[in-house]
Order: C-alpha cells, then structure tokens, then sequence
C-alpha cells in the first residue's frame, strides 16, 4: 500500500514538471513568433519608407535633390554580380538614369565577364555612347557632350597584374645586368602603379563605386584603382530604383573627402 501511495506521488511530480517544460517551451516559442512579427514589420515598414522616399526623390518633389555638384563624380564604377550580370535591360536602363543625372563616365565590371559580352548589345541602345578606349583622353568636346563606357571583369585584373609583375621584373634584370648589383630588391606600391600605367591598365580611379547585388563587397574589382573611391552597396539589381540612385550621388557629393598627405 505504501509503495502505491509513493508511485502515485511520483507520477505526479513527473506530470507536473513535464506540464511545466511544456509552458516553458510554449512560451519560447510564443516570445520567437512574437520577435519575428515585431521584424517582420519593421522591415516592412521600412521598404515602404524606402519606396515613398524614392518616388519623391525621382518626381522632384523633394527640393533638395533637384539640383547638386554632379560634376563631382568625374569617374563612376558599377559592380554588379555575374548572375545578375544577364540583366541586360535593367543595366541599360541603369546607364540611361545616369546619363539623365549628367554622369558621364563609367565602368561596368562583373567578375566573370558578362557585360562585356553583351556590350554590343548595350551599346546599340545608347545613342550619345562610346568605348573608353576609344575616347581619346585629350578630346574635350567628347567627354563633355558623349558617355564613355568601360567592361571589365576580374581577368582584366588578374593580367594586369601578371603583366606588371613582369615588366617589373624585366626592369630589374635590365638593372642587375647595368649595374651587376645581385641585392635582393623590394618593389614598391609606387612602382607597381608605374608598372601598371607603362603597360596601359592602370585605368581612371572612379569617385563612386556602387555594388548591384547580395554581396557587400567589390567582388574583385582591381584593388589598385579604388584606394580613395567611396563603394556604396545599392541592393539587387532587379530592386534599383531611379529615386535612391539620386540620392546615393548627391550624398556622395555633399561629403568632404579628406585624402591627407
């Protein structure tokens, strides 16, 4: 009879704390929910914001973006994934934007070479645009009145510098031969710049770099070419809106870039 009476007591207690767990894991999950809705809305909320901001920027409704120092963004680079890289018509339609906020020289780089395969193509849907290369550096008329397109890719990069690195080396032997010096030599960030533009990739440093896609990163856009340039993350490309373009641009414009010596 005793033994019964302390199994039941047993069986009790073993109800009772397995009732309690299950409030707690109940609870748990009920404060979760509760979070998740909480962000949920906010993030809601905040696209919503987004949109209306950029519908007043893009109707001119909101003064202050009508009118700012474009001519500060002498050299713009677009970075844009490579899956996104396919979207042809978003990318034109980005470049005809630009031209609209009076940006005229631009490089559109994707890791795998995209846009430069399809550069025929965008090109045949601007009608005041030529190749970077082709432009001459001294025509004034030309880089006042026509935008100037440059496709890159990471390739552009990674021969840059293997050509470098040689031409480098070709100098050093030349010097070893001239002057019979056999010390070990350390190259410079200075010389490789040299190196860089005595064999013609060197390219313009681009004021502005904005990145089209899920990364937060220049996804390997030479690394020499941005040492001052401001990269500002712009969201899928699918997402752009002409509105947060104008923005990005004119905050860039109202910073005050100290270089140093």
């Amino acid at each position: 009879m005793l033994l019964a009476m302390e199994f039941r007591g047993e069986m009790r207690r073993s109800c009772s704390d397995s009732y309690i767990v299950q409030i707690g894991k109940m609870g748990i999950r009920l404060v979760w929910h509760i979070l998740h809705l909480l962000v949920s809305v906010f993030y809601v909320v905040l696209g919503m914001t987004h949109v209306a901001e950029s519908y007043l920027i893009s109707s001119g409704l909101w003064k202050k973006y009508r009118a700012f120092n474009k001519g500060k963004v002498r050299y713009l680079a677009i970075v844009v994934e490579s899956e996104e890289a396919y979207q042809t018509s978003n990318i034109i339609k980005l470049l005809l934007w630009l031209e609209s906020i009076g940006v005229k020289h631009i490089c559109l780089y994707d890791a795998e070479g995209i846009m430069k395969k399809s550069k025929e193509a965008i090109l045949e849907k601007l009608d005041n645009a030529t190749l970077f290369e082709k432009a001459s550096e001294h025509d004034k008329l030309l880089s006042e009145n026509c935008m100037t397109l440059e496709f890159a890719s990471f390739s552009d990069g990674k021969e840059a510098v293997a050509k470098a690195a040689n031409f480098l080396l070709r100098e050093y032997m030349t010097s070893t031969a001239l002057n019979g010096n056999q010390e070990e030599n350390t190259f410079t960030e200075a010389q490789m710049a040299d190196a860089l533009k005595a064999i013609g990739c060197n390219g313009p440093e681009p004021d502005l770099l904005l990145v089209y896609g899920p990364v937060r990163c220049h996804l390997g856009f030479p690394a020499w070419r941005i040492r001052y340039t401001e990269i500002v993350h712009m969201g899928p490309l699918k997402l752009m809106r002409y509105g947060s373009l104008i923005k990005t641009i004119y905050k860039f414009t109202m910073v005050r870039q100290n270089f140093g010596k």
